[in-house]
């Protein structure tokens, strides 16, 4: 049997256990469409309770938007601070191809990121109790553990001649990242950074539903008293926040990149 024929076999075999599986998670997972039309009637009631919004609640809802955006910011800054100190040592190119460095770092990496940002603002909530600033320190180690990976990647792709050339004269490895390695990434750890801070604005609310803070709290106390019409307020602030954090971001790259 020649290799062609053996290797279409094979992928054969892989798409057809990919598609069984396919099935049976469908199946595990009561996916049907036919429930979903059959819900829709439900859904159609539920948002009709929500109109017209109550919008005379917005400006009491000012600081909790305020508190949100602040948690995002925070998070973000304090992760792109550590982040950029953790990629170093997970770049292969830096410390010499040191593995002992490399696979830590790694490892640090894949561990912060291994846990969605939700389980670590629950083990802060139990460690420094409710509030803002365990959902800081959520957003801090989830997001130190995407941008560490980013950046790494970003080093790692640099073009090596502007690196080595400092090497040959003796340079310190703080003058190389300074002078060969920072000037190549730059674009890229401004687009990451830009994109996580949009991103953990997003998290910031769902974060604030296990009582972290923001609009997210109060979204949740406003389902939990039946309050539909200043739920149908509050997400419409929350859609409004983060467009105008979209907005901005998309500005502040197009000024510097």
């Amino acid at each position: 049997m020649s290799h062609k024929r053996l290797l279409w076999l094979r992928n054969g075999a892989a798409a057809l256990l990919f598609l069984g599986f396919l099935a049976y998670s469908a199946n595990d997972l009561a996916i049907s469409p036919a429930k979903f039309v059959k819900g829709i009637p439900s859904l159609l009631h539920f948002l009709a309770r929500m109109f017209p919004p109550d919008l005379a609640i917005v400006p009491d809802l000012l600081g909790a938007m305020l508190t949100t955006v602040e948690v995002a910011l925070w998070g973000t800054l304090l992760a792109v601070a550590v982040s950029l100190l953790l990629s170093l040592g997970a770049a292969k190119n830096l410390f010499g191809g040191n593995m002992i460095v490399y696979t830590v770092s790694r490892t640090l990496l894949s561990i912060l990121r291994s846990l969605p940002d939700m389980i670590w603002a629950l083990i802060f909530v139990a460690a420094v109790g409710l509030g803002a600033f365990p959902g800081v320190l959520a957003l801090t180690v989830y997001s130190c553990g995407e941008l560490g990976k980013l950046y790494a990647e970003a080093m790692e792709n640099i073009d090596p001649g502007p690196k080595e050339a400092l090497e040959s004269t003796g340079a310190s490895l703080f003058r190389t990242i300074r002078w060969a390695i920072v000037p190549q990434i730059l674009p890229e750890i401004i687009t990451y950074s830009l994109y996580r801070l949009e991103s953990n604005v997003r998290h910031a609310f769902v974060l604030g539903m296990v009582g972290a803070g923001g609009l997210g709290f109060e979204l949740n106390v406003a389902m939990r008293l039946f309050r539909y019409k200043e739920v149908a307020a509050i997400i419409l602030l929350i859609i409004a926040t983060v467009a105008c954090i979209d907005f901005i971001s998309a500005k502040i790259r197009a000024r510097i990149i």
